[in-house]
């Protein structure tokens, strides 16, 4: 169920389970009958109901719930937009299996009653909304009154999350088989409330044949690889993170990042520091151990040590020459490595070059800009980036960098050069707290040193450090995070039972 379908995926789902023998009118029907079920839980005793049907299959699935409700007893007002006659194959069907009145769109009043559901338009828009479909959108926002979705918000894009024009905000969403990106991409996710996916019938398997690469990210992606020590573990076999310290007044970043690495389980983390910073980083170090590098030629030079497989620099390393000289050193030394920040802004409009340092890596490099970062390092690459979703610009990038990419935010998107794709759901804004970033370089170079492969480690790290946050709540700083991973180690072990998410 992490599986992510876009709209043309839906399509070809819908499609193959027709053929196989399934009616589309059955799957309409099966629809319909999964919001009638939502709006009665969300109407808990009797209430008036308006059902705005629109005029594709999405309008079709409304009419089905509209007359299930009536068949329960609520007192339900149906309106379409356009013309009935102009409905085609099932949703004309379902519309001539309502028995009740059609009342237009323009001629009723959201405000007049207890739920309204928004059967516009599904994830499948196609275009900006105008005219009567816009303002009957704006009429049911500015109600005041709940909101049931069918399918996606009507006004979002599927695919991408965008408003269309204007959008619908619900207060939950009915959506069927899977769900679509933009149920998870911002700012479609702000629109839909909770979201709950209906069995319609589409079985697993045909899911499957659609081929699809993009999931959202959660344990069942990635458990199967997450490090669990067993009894004959010792620290060396859980992997040596080097983590890479910028200057002496620049320290912190750093110290964030080897600590993420060490909290998440790395056996041994070294923090390689200049000579200037010695003093400052030792002073706050105890678990962490501490190393001088100068400059690219000591980086190698420790680098020569096979233990270190796994590498974090960017963290407040500082922008310029010498910083692009040691992300070249790491790479060529062909270790597991995460590159942010500084690392990132000191390639600013090179991106090619950085590209050409990682397409000769065995194992591809985890990049983890936020948008900032990001728009730097491809502000070249513009034409092939602008203008795309944020899902696309991650997956993009990371073909242009053979690279997995981590483009940060609120719903982080992670990209492998395969197309493989997830998108992050368990972030609050509670993270939005200086070093908060440098703590998630530290936790993916922490599950690197692991043996983790790169995609997975930049899942899994994404998903740990959001959850670590999220458990912290109200007045979190970036000290905290690595203080709240063990609980989420736990958990992901089994050592004790699941907490509930709200």
């Amino acid at each position: 169920m992490h599986r992510l379908l876009t709209t043309g995926e839906m399509r070809r789902a819908d499609a193959l389970a027709i053929a196989a023998g399934t009616p589309g009118y059955t799957l309409m029907l099966l629809a319909g009958e999964a919001v009638a079920e939502t709006a009665a839980q969300m109407l808990g005793t009797r209430g008036r109901v308006l059902v705005l049907c629109g005029p594709g299959n999405n309008g079709g699935d409304g009419f089905v719930a509209a007359r299930r409700l009536r068949e329960m007893g609520h007192d339900v007002v149906l309106a379409l937009l356009g013309n009935q006659e102009r409905l085609k194959d099932d949703a004309a069907r379902a519309a001539g299996d309502w028995t009740g009145e059609v009342d237009t769109v323009s001629g009723v009043r959201p405000g007049d009653f207890a739920l309204v559901i928004d059967a516009l338009f599904g994830a499948g828009l196609a275009r900006d909304l105008d005219g009567e479909a816009a303002r009957a959108v704006e009429r049911m926002n500015a109600s005041g009154r709940p909101i049931l979705a069918v399918d996606i918000p009507s006004g979002i894009d599927g695919d991408t999350g965008a408003l269309r024009g204007t959008a619908v905000r619900a207060m939950r969403t009915v959506t069927f088989a899977r769900r679509k990106p933009g149920h998870l991409l911002l700012p479609g996710r702000a629109h839909c409330g909770s979201v709950a996916v209906a069995d319609i019938g589409i079985a697993d398997a045909t899911i499957a044949a659609t081929g699809g690469s993009i999931f959202a990210n959660a344990p069942a992606l990635w458990a199967e690889a997450f490090p669990r020590p067993t009894l004959d573990t010792h620290k060396y076999r859980r992997g040596h993170a080097l983590v890479l310290s910028g200057a002496a007044l620049h320290t912190g970043a750093a110290r964030l990042a080897a600590r993420g690495a060490l909290r998440v389980g790395a056996g041994l983390v070294t923090l390689a520091s200049p000579a200037e910073a010695l003093a400052v980083n030792a002073g706050h170090l105890t678990a962490v151990m501490l190393r001088r590098c100068d400059g690219a030629a000591e980086l190698a030079g420790l680098l020569a040590d096979r233990r270190f497989n796994a590498v974090a620099l960017g963290p407040a390393l500082g922008v310029g020459a010498s910083t692009r000289e040691k992300v070249a050193a790491v790479l060529a030394a062909d270790r597991a490595a995460v590159l942010d920040a500084d690392a990132l802004t000191s390639f600013e409009g090179d991106a090619a070059a950085l590209a050409r340092l990682a397409e000769r890596c065995a194992q591809a490099p985890v990049l983890t800009p936020h948008e900032g970062e990001f728009a730097r390092l491809f502000k070249a690459e513009a034409g092939v980036l602008d203008g795309a979703s944020k899902l696309e610009r991650a997956r993009r990038a990371a073909a242009l960098m053979h690279a997995i990419v981590v483009l940060k935010g609120a719903d982080t998107v992670i990209a492998a050069p395969d197309e493989r794709a997830a998108i992050n759901e368990n972030a609050t804004p509670d993270l939005a707290t200086a070093g908060s970033g440098d703590v998630l370089t530290g936790v993916v170079a922490g599950l690197l040193a692991q043996g983790m492969a790169p995609f997975e480690a930049a899942c899994a790290g994404v998903w740990v450090h959001a959850e670590a946050g999220r458990r912290f709540g109200a007045g979190l700083i970036s000290e905290d995070i690595p203080e709240g991973i063990p609980g989420v180690l736990a958990t992901l072990r089994g050592d004790i039972p699941a907490i509930p998410r709200d």
